[in-house]
């Protein structure tokens, strides 16, 4: 889910937390009540309804009747501090038999678009179909909110104890103004789109300006449909790593042994998921890169994910790709369950029996396969 990025690309959708609210049970929650004619509102309609040469009078009458969502301003807190992150625990809930098989079982049904996405943007399928494994389980939960609530909530009423309130709801107030543009652009109704609590939508679980910046039409049917097409959703996805540096043959990842001395530890893990070391330099401070990551040529980060707080950590090295799939979610836990999801569903798909052929794809359009420019997809 698109919106942690950078900036979280794309995701960003926020599709993962590792801690539930303090205490044994959640504080019951106010029902949504509508937001009326809120004066910031009503500004915000008439400052987009001239830019955009809009009826202000009907935006300002569409937005009024929007709903404060309660459970989206819980949703949106950080989870408490001091919650012990376990990778493990997080990786079992995706990288498990019936979602592997539901993987399995889109990459069947959608064998020539992955091929041609490959082919266009040099995005491997398995790294494609990782991502629609963890964002919403190829199709099947992209979200029950109203994303046009969702996101006034956000722009509007935006929890102050929130430690990044600001920011972030700058950034909610540019994607709800998006969704109104995409729904004019695409036909679709911003009062009835269903999304994420943070308003993400669709397969692929854009947020609304990463739809405009990075969706393309893949199935050639003229429209950037990431709601009903998993084909627009497996171009788009391409399209967008693409856009936030993946580069064509490069792996994600590798292995290594690090060093016994804490402060070199330390230092090497410092840079967090930005690739910043060469292999010979994590060399000379002491650790063991595998063999693969010792010919790779470009930078890498030393990435700790923990395991709880009585197991050690799993460390791994990610590359320049590892990284832009972090630009889809800002997060090394993300980035690691889609790339081994992607990697057990393909596993899965080459030793599946009688797999069907997929009948010849469509050559790729020039406006289908060229990559859109690189955009600020993300939120601060």
């Amino acid at each position: 889910m698109q919106f942690c990025r950078r900036a979280l690309g794309l995701a960003v959708g926020l599709t993962w937390t590792l801690a539930t609210l303090a205490g044994p049970r959640a504080p019951r929650l106010p029902p949504p009540t509508p937001f009326g004619p809120q004066p910031a509102l009503l500004q915000f309609a008439d400052e987009l309804a001239q830019q955009e040469g809009w009826n202000a009078a009907a935006l300002r009458e569409q937005l009024s009747q929007t709903q404060r969502l309660p459970r989206v301003r819980q949703l949106i807190l950080p989870a408490a501090p001091g919650a012990a992150k376990d990778w493990a625990a997080y990786s079992n809930r995706f990288i498990e038999p019936k979602r592997i098989a539901a993987g399995v079982a889109f990459w069947q049904e959608n064998e020539a678009a992955l091929a041609r996405a490959e082919a266009a943007y040099g995005v491997p399928a398995d790294v494609i179909v990782g991502i629609l494994g963890v964002e919403t389980y190829y199709g099947r939960l992209t979200g029950g909110f109203k994303a046009l609530d969702a996101l006034v909530t956000l722009a509007f009423d935006f929890p102050a104890e929130h430690p990044r309130a600001v920011a972030r709801q700058s950034f909610f107030r540019a994607e709800l103004a998006d969704l109104l543009r995409l729904a004019r652009e695409s036909g679709l109704d911003a009062s009835q789109v269903l999304g994420s609590y943070a308003g993400a939508l669709g397969w692929p679980q854009f947020m609304p300006g990463s739809w405009r910046r990075h969706a393309v039409d893949f199935d050639g049917d003229g429209r950037r449909d990431l709601i009903n097409s998993p084909v627009d959703a497996i171009g788009s996805i391409a399209n967008f790593l693409v856009a936030h540096g993946w580069q064509r043959g490069m792996p994600s990842d590798f292995s290594i042994t690090l060093p016994r001395d804490r402060a070199q530890r330390e230092r090497m893990l410092k840079p967090d998921i930005e690739p910043t070391w060469r292999a010979a330099e994590l060399v000379a401070l002491g650790a063991k890169p595998s063999e693969a990551a010792l010919e790779h040529s470009g930078l890498v980060a030393v990435v700790r994910l923990q395991n709880g707080r009585h197991k050690p950590d799993t460390v791994r090295l990610g590359t320049e790709n590892f990284y832009a799939v972090t630009r889809y979610n800002n997060s090394a836990y993300y980035a690691f369950a889609v790339i081994d999801l992607g990697r057990a569903v393909r596993r899965a798909w080459v030793t599946t029996p009688a797999r069907p052929v997929a009948a010849p794809a469509p050559a790729a359009s020039a406006s289908q396969a060229a990559p859109a420019p690189a955009a600020a997809a993300s939120a601060p």
